[in-house]
């Protein structure tokens, strides 16, 4: 009888082992550089929450996407996953997310002021939330404080304006001597954001606004460096990027994202950022990751607690910006995770990157994203090589996103 006993105590021990509830996450947040950090973080969720694990995958994005519609077709999606805004919408209107707004309004840890409310507002999908924001980032305009120097003119300020950025782009551009006043990339991320600054805006539906008289000023500011001469050619950047024109100290001014900061550090140049200058009003690009839910999963409540430790947690927050792994996306009365951000040196005016997001907007989506960037981006391609006038290229990027939409 003892044995029998001993038996079945050692068979529930065995099985409280076994018991353990495994959530499957599938990240492309998670590159090479940031493995490391992840595995303590999961180390640090596992020892808070006994009886949950945590088993990754991560991927590049380039590559990311397609295993995981491979994974959805198949019946077998993580229960966990990585988003972008820009896909968030496709998987939203398609049903494949758990929605999230019970979990919620039932988590003590969560409030109305945990998240930074447009990143939280991004992952809504017909007014219900359906993703927790954990990462998000901008866009600035990045200067060269020596040929700014060099040229006598003064930093840019908070109340520049486009006019302001042409007249110091001229005084420093020398083409002669690979010398450039500004590098703005003409693309879809860059004229969805422009456009909204001139005073317009793309729009797709329920109706269509790409051709508008503001996004035509839009276009004309973009392609207008090049025009004027103060930004450079295809030919005259002899295949660099400018991203390595910039730390070259070839460029006056960068319009990028706060990603660049690690790699602008290692520039023997002196250099800052302000809020991007608008044109008829301020618009500054807002990027944001979000971690969701798989509708289908069968451990909702453990895909929960690890998706809400992903975006709120003050391990996870300080992590990332320990490590410069993207920025957590957490309100800005929250001091205490994001000062020491604010502190970490070049660039000195970091509370840019914060004051970024009060002009912050987010380009249109749909569920044929991929396809309405290619077709925005072939026209703006043409205007900026010139073989279109703005009028032509809009007026084709009209014309092609109505009929795209319709079918």
């Amino acid at each position: 009888m003892r044995l029998i006993r001993t038996l079945t105590a050692l068979l529930f021990i065995a099985g409280l082992a076994f018991a353990q509830t495994t959530v499957n996450y599938y990240s492309f947040t998670t590159d090479q550089g940031h493995v490391d950090e992840l595995e303590g973080l999961i180390a640090d969720f596992e020892a808070q929450n006994p009886g949950i694990e945590i088993a990754y995958t991560t991927a590049p994005f380039d590559n990311y996407f397609t295993k995981l519609q491979t994974d959805f077709a198949a019946g077998n999606p993580p229960d966990v996953f990585e988003l972008n805004y820009e896909n968030f919408v496709t998987f939203a209107s398609r049903g494949t997310l758990a929605p999230l707004d019970e979990q919620l309004a039932a988590d003590p840890e969560v409030s109305d002021d945990t998240f930074y409310p447009a990143a939280l507002d991004a992952f809504a999908y017909d007014g219900v939330q359906y993703g927790l924001p954990i990462t998000f980032s901008t866009v600035v305009l990045f200067y060269n404080q020596d040929l700014f120097d060099a040229a006598g003119i003064a930093y840019p300020t908070d109340d520049w304006t486009w006019d302001d950025v042409m007249t110091a782009a001229e005084a420093i551009s020398d083409p002669a001597d690979r010398v450039w006043g500004i590098y703005q990339p003409v693309q879809f991320w860059e004229f969805y954001k422009v456009a909204q600054a001139a005073g317009g805006g793309l729009q797709v539906g329920p109706e269509i606004v790409i051709d508008s008289p503001a996004n035509r000023a839009a276009l004309d500011y973009l392609v207008g460096k090049i025009e004027a001469g103060v930004m450079p050619t295809d030919a005259q950047m002899s295949g660099m990027a400018n991203e390595d024109l910039f730390q070259a100290g070839q460029l006056g001014m960068l319009v990028s994202g706060i990603w660049m900061f690690d790699r602008f550090s290692q520039a023997d140049f002196a250099w800052d950022i302000v809020v991007e200058p608008g044109g008829e009003r301020r618009a500054t690009h807002f990027f944001a990751n979000a971690a969701v839910v798989a509708a289908q999963t069968d451990v909702a409540d453990a895909a929960y607690a690890w998706t809400r430790f992903l975006a709120a947690s003050p391990e996870v927050a300080a992590a990332r910006i320990a490590s410069n792994w993207e920025l957590p996306a957490l309100s800005l009365s929250n001091t205490e995770a994001l000062s020491p951000y604010l502190e970490r040196g070049v660039p000195a005016n970091r509370e840019a990157v914060f004051a970024s997001l009060a002009y912050a907007v987010t380009p249109p989506v749909v569920d044929r994203q991929p396809e309405l960037q290619d077709v925005v981006n072939q026209e703006l391609e043409a205007a900026r090589l010139g073989t279109k006038t703005v009028a032509e290229a809009l007026a084709s990027a009209q014309r092609r996103v109505e009929s795209l939409l319709a079918d």
